[in-house]
């Protein structure tokens, strides 16, 4: 055979092969990225509209105070040592309260998820708990608790109490029971199984419960230092509102939303520390 006949050039009519593309990875189950600018950005345009609205006219001084001028009620309130003295005994009942609340509720919500008896008996209770209005409980804890702290530290409990419950046997509930009965088959101990599947698996739901608790346990704090107290956040806001200075008001107001911002970025924290094996 000639070298003639041994011709191994391609023909040309045949499609040439394209580069591989890299295709983006679409595998990150809607997690949800971190822009926190953006709520700083917020927070900063609507000041800036208040503020505006309110120097040029369109804005009433009875109905919205200038932002500046909030802003210099706190450094009055700073100076004058009266920012701490309203804002310390208003965390420590928020602490405490919440403390046992929370504590108590999570215990109870565990134990109705992972028991029937308590489950049947429980529940009935906390349904008919839980659409009390507690702040019309205040007049009741006042007199089985005294006007002084016990009276607040029972209404912040009881009112973080029943949403805790709530939240937490329904993240018991609603945890994979096919990894339970996997633990199960692989002859895990029920404390083994309750310890590293059923807490782990519920911690989401407990904690976007506490998200909500703590929130009613600032509401209810605000109502308990209306009544009786002589220094808190809630009485501070009273005094402010009985003698219309919108100023001291708002700022009180402000104190209570960076309350709230503050106790949802600890939880925040927790979350990223606590649920990490989510990512």
């Amino acid at each position: 055979m000639s070298d003639a006949t041994l011709d191994t050039t391609p023909p040309r009519d045949l499609p040439v092969r394209d580069e591989p593309k890299t295709v983006a990875f679409r595998g990150g189950g809607f997690a949800p990225r971190p822009h926190r600018w953006v709520g700083a950005l917020v927070f900063a345009v609507l000041i800036l509209i208040a503020e505006w609205g309110t120097r040029a006219g369109w804005i009433s001084a009875l109905t919205l105070p200038k932002p500046s001028d909030v802003l210099a009620t706190f450094g009055e309130l700073y100076q004058s040592g009266l920012l701490f003295k309203h804002l310390g005994p208003s965390l420590s009942r928020f602490a405490v309260g919440s403390f046992f609340g929370v504590s108590v509720g999570i215990a109870v919500g565990v134990l109705i998820g992972l028991f029937s008896y308590v489950r049947a008996g429980a529940v009935p209770l906390v349904a008919a708990l839980f659409p009390i209005p507690k702040i019309a409980l205040l007049p009741l804890f006042v007199i089985w608790f005294g006007i002084g702290e016990g009276s607040k530290y029972a209404l912040i409990a009881f009112g973080t109490f029943t949403p805790t419950v709530v939240a937490t046997y329904g993240a018991v509930d609603n945890v994979d029971r096919t990894l339970i009965r996997m633990g199960q088959s692989f002859g895990l101990s029920w404390w083994s199984i309750v310890r590293k599947i059923v807490l782990p698996g519920a911690m989401p739901g407990i904690l976007s419960g506490l998200r909500i608790s703590l929130a009613i346990a600032i509401i209810l704090l605000v109502a308990a230092e209306m009544l009786g107290a002589e220094y808190g956040i809630g009485a501070y806001i009273l005094q402010a509102g009985s003698l219309y200075d919108l100023e001291r008001l708002f700022a009180g107001v402000v104190i209570l939303s960076v309350l709230g911002v503050l106790v949802s970025a600890v939880i925040g924290v927790i979350e990223r520390r606590v649920l990490g094996w989510r990512t």
